[in-house]
């Protein structure tokens, strides 16, 4: 019962972030329309905030979406930000001292997760919530949190063609992380890996590779058992490491660099949905560069079948399209563009 009106009075004014049970989401079709557009609303119109939500049960739904995102249930996701977000910020102007740092944390928080919605659905919005998150992060002054917020920042430069000016800031907020304490130094890892592939997009083979060295050494030393739960994408491990070599070698233009790092991850293995999905969609990336459509094909599959809301994002789709109409198609192409709306 606690939970349940924990729940309603985080969100008396928007949909729910209750997360479904697997036997609803394996039952339910995705949905066509695009849950980033609720984004929109966020920043325009944003709903009016739930009354009489605490700062801690609003940790508690943050945490709710989070989940969301993890497990790749990004129409739960983007139905309940506005509201999330929109209490967060009505706690955070209505606050002072500690209170309105901690309000400012779960701010920028909710706005990592906005734009990591707006990046995996391709939205020019991402610029935006972007740019809130890092604001709201800068004043909370956790620096894991800022260091959330920089990375979505960096992810959203390098989409609008400025890969140099995103590895330029993931390197100057990781030394700043370093000294900070495990959990700092844990995000700065990440900020490593995540720099090594923007450097890789560019075509930057050595930087990339000096960068993903660093996010090994980074990773090295970290002390054992450090709790990974602030983290909320990509975990300061060397299974992450050896993930973002699987895009690396791939964006340089070498996936075949890149097939043992693919082979030597167990997917069931990494820690959330999300990760699972992006190593199938590496792997398909992969194998299409190789030339390899039937594996390119099962890939994709693995990640309809774990994620079907990953399946049909627009990054995926267009790699199903480029099989789909390939001078050969690969025996199942048809059947599995029309499940993931790729034809209709």
């Amino acid at each position: 019962m606690r939970r349940r009106n924990l729940l309603l009075l985080g969100f008396a004014a928007t949909a729910s972030l209750a997360i479904p049970s697997a036997s609803a989401a394996a039952s339910t079709e995705p949905s066509r329309a695009d849950p980033a557009d609720s984004l929109v609303e966020l920043l325009y119109a944003p709903p009016p905030p739930a009354s009489g939500t605490s700062l801690p049960q609003l940790g508690q739904v943050l945490a709710t979406a989070r989940a969301h995102f993890s497990a790749s249930r990004y129409h739960d996701l983007g139905a309940g930000l506005p509201g999330l977000i929109s209490t967060a910020e009505s706690h955070r102007d209505s606050s002072s001292g500690s209170a309105r740092e901690r309000a400012h944390a779960l701010t920028a928080r909710g706005y990592v997760l906005a734009t990591e919605l707006a990046a995996k659905r391709h939205s020019d919005l991402a610029w935006a919530t972007a740019d809130r998150a890092v604001q709201a992060a800068r004043q909370s002054g956790d620096p894991v949190v800022i260091g959330e917020a920089v990375r979505v920042l960096a992810i959203t430069m390098r989409r609008a063609g400025r890969p140099a000016a995103a590895v330029g800031l993931l390197e100057r907020t990781a030394v700043d992380l370093d000294g900070h304490g495990p959990a700092a130094r844990a995000v700065a890892a990440s900020l490593w890996m995540t720099a090594a592939y923007t450097a890789a997009c560019a075509h930057g083979a050595s930087t990339a590779y000096d960068l993903l060295a660093g996010a090994a050494e980074a990773v090295d030393r970290l002390p054992a058992g450090l709790p990974q739960r602030r983290l909320f994408t990509v975990e300061a491990t060397q299974a992450q490491v050896d993930l973002y070599r699987i895009g690396v070698h791939t964006a340089l233009g070498e996936p075949d660099q890149a097939v043992p790092y693919a082979k030597r991850i167990n997917p069931a293995a990494l820690p959330t949905t999300e990760r699972q999905a992006r190593w199938g969609t590496d792997t398909a990336r992969m194998w299409m560069r190789l030339g390899d459509q039937q594996r390119t094909l099962t890939a994709l599959q693995f990640v309809d079948r774990i994620a079907p809301e990953e399946a049909r994002r627009p990054a995926l789709q267009a790699l199903t399209s480029e099989l789909l109409y390939a001078a050969m198609p690969t025996p199942g192409v048809r059947d599995f563009a029309h499940r993931t709306g790729v034809l209709v």
